[in-house]
């Protein structure tokens, strides 16, 4: 079978296999495939970012192989840019969504039909590579943030949702019933090789901050009824990756919890029977992303002046 025209079951089934297996791979020190990217991925053709599972898809591509450029593009892209992909290098599958018309039978049974035509959409494969394996692109200079200017926007950001955070304790969760965040002092966060104690303490509050925007006045994120007991492990995975998107858009190290190791048999689970769990996570967890990166443009711009 050609690769380009990979049915929806199988491209479904290939990603999430990949992703399961990078789940599995870093399950001994919870190391995900979303941990530690410090921005999303990049085409460098459109200079927009891709969204949904295939973040999560070449992030994984990118650790898998010692990547360092979060820039990404077909082969026909970087040629259009001038570029050159190196004989033999392979490329990273992404999936799009294309629109195909299929025929339906109307009328009742034993009269003759009409056949009408409606419009569904198929995943599609297609690949791409990243700029470290092309020759002749250099990425276009961005720039450099600081410090104190990464926290002042992680502040303003977390601000702007007014979600009730309440400081104490030595646990971090969203209380549904009382519409609330709780999170452990800043202070009582550590540090890593690959983050602060500061980076730590916003990805916590982002994490939550995805749950918060599921709530039923918000984006009413229900589950139960598709995934049944798979439910909670489904939330989890949605507020692991909503995190993930928006510690990469903040600039801020996304660190592994060790206190949701527990999750990681029940995300496995998840994805062996749903093949399009994953998919369906990672679109829940954009739009929190951009629920939440809109609500707090929308407070910033709104806010009287001082």
């Amino acid at each position: 079978m050609n690769r380009d025209v990979l049915s929806r079951r199988d491209v479904h089934r290939e990603i999430t296999d990949t992703i399961a297996a990078a789940i599995e791979a870093g399950a001994k020190d919870y190391m995900m495939p979303w941990h530690q990217s410090v921005m999303r991925p990049l085409n460098a053709a459109t200079g927009k970012s891709y969204h949904g599972v295939n973040v999560v898809v070449l992030w994984a591509a990118g650790r898998r192989r010692d990547f360092r450029s979060g820039y990404w593009a077909t082969y026909r892209q970087w040629a259009g840019l001038e570029a050159q992909v190196r004989k033999g290098e392979r490329g990273s599958m992404v999936v799009f969504y294309k629109s195909v018309e299929v025929e339906r039978d109307e009328g009742e049974e034993g009269a003759q039909s009409a056949t009408t035509a409606q419009t569904k959409l198929v995943a599609r494969a297609s690949w791409v590579f990243n700029a470290d394996q092309v020759n002749g692109w250099s990425p276009p200079a961005l720039p450099a943030q600081g410090a104190m200017e990464i926290r002042e926007n992680a502040e303003a950001f977390i601000a702007a949702t007014r979600a009730d955070i309440r400081h104490g304790g030595d646990m971090a969760y969203y209380d549904p019933a009382g519409d609330f965040i709780a999170v452990p002092h800043a202070e009582q966060f550590t540090g890593t090789k690959t983050s602060t104690a500061t980076e730590s303490y916003y990805s916590v509050i982002l994490h939550e901050l995805t749950h918060w925007a599921g709530a039923p006045t918000r984006l009413a994120r229900n589950l139960r009824a598709r995934f049944g007991d798979h439910a909670y492990a489904m939330e989890e995975l949605i507020a692991e990756l909503g995190a993930a998107f928006l510690c990469a858009d903040l600039c801020i190290a996304n660190e592994p919890r060790l206190d949701h190791a527990a999750y990681v048999s029940s995300w496995l689970q998840l994805l062996k029977d749903d093949r399009t769990a994953l998919f369906s996570a990672a679109s829940k967890a954009s739009v929190a992303a951009t629920f939440l990166a809109e609500l707090a443009r929308c407070r910033a711009k709104c806010a009287p002046a001082a």
